[in-house]
């Protein structure tokens, strides 16, 4: 693959903070990333949030998606909640709603949307939750892209039921031998050194392969890559994935 070749999408999730408590360094992030996915209020974020939050995204021609998640946030998103598929395609298109009104009121209108933590990682494994997903961004907006985990059940889908869909992969997560996120429950799931990720996702990107624990390379589309912006060292890594990306001849751009 040659040098200037092509463009890949640098996204990561924020507006992850609530009331008087915030989450991450979403100013540093936003002067990193191509796109943000906005938390919608139900595992982080309120109004307030996420109007500040689409607003700084529109000052530095960031683009915007929404972050539907489990309402959960004592445990931000992060747990497995037993609800039926029809309640989340329910509780996915609220959110989707909540984010289009905030994203229009601040000027700057979403274009895709995003599951978060423990509801994204079901739309990885778990078809019926998958198809809910793509049922509520299809029964909302059909033109709205479906940010999806590359390899999972959810890019599949969405492009069977006609939806656009794009496949991100993790800078900062190890993946399984079978292309899934490794869970965090377990040790070395996250990766916390910016050289390490950096020269992982170059690696993946110019393979257009998972790289697994192992090492070995599992084929896909790679069309955006994730830097989460919750984690200590967050703004240290998404900045050296990026400087790294551009390095190797490879720009960064939105998927839009």
């Amino acid at each position: 693959m040659s040098k200037q070749a092509f463009s890949v999408d640098l996204n990561s999730d924020m507006g992850e903070g609530f009331g008087a408590y915030t989450m991450g360094d979403d100013e540093a992030i936003l002067n990193i990333v191509s796109s943000a996915n906005i938390a919608c209020g139900f595992h982080a974020g309120d109004p307030e949030v996420m109007a500040k939050t689409f607003a700084l995204a529109k000052a530095r021609n960031v683009a915007v998606g929404a972050h539907p998640g489990f309402p959960d946030l004592w445990g931000f998103g992060r747990r497995n909640m037993a609800f039926s598929a029809g309640e989340i395609e329910r509780l996915v298109a609220y959110q989707i709603g909540a984010a289009q009104a905030l994203a229009t009121w601040a000027g700057h209108p979403i274009t895709h949307v995003k599951a978060h933590g423990a509801l994204g990682n079901l739309t990885q494994t778990d078809a019926e939750v998958a198809a809910a997903v793509c049922r509520a961004v299809k029964a909302v907006d059909p033109s709205l892209i479906c940010l999806a985990i590359a390899m999972g059940h959810q890019a599949r889908i969405a492009a069977e039921m006609g939806l656009p869909v794009r496949s991100e992969i993790f800078a900062d997560r190890a993946y399984t031998e079978e292309g899934h996120l490794v869970s965090r429950k377990l040790p070395e799931a996250v990766i916390h050194d910016p050289d390490e990720a950096a020269a992982r996702v170059v690696r993946m990107v110019r393979a257009q392969g998972i790289e697994t624990i192992s090492g070995r390379f599992i084929p896909c589309a790679i069309d955006s890559i994730c830097v989460h912006s919750d984690t200590p060292a967050a703004v240290g890594i998404a900045t050296h994935v990026r400087r790294t990306l551009e390095d190797e001849g490879i720009a960064i751009a939105s998927f839009i």
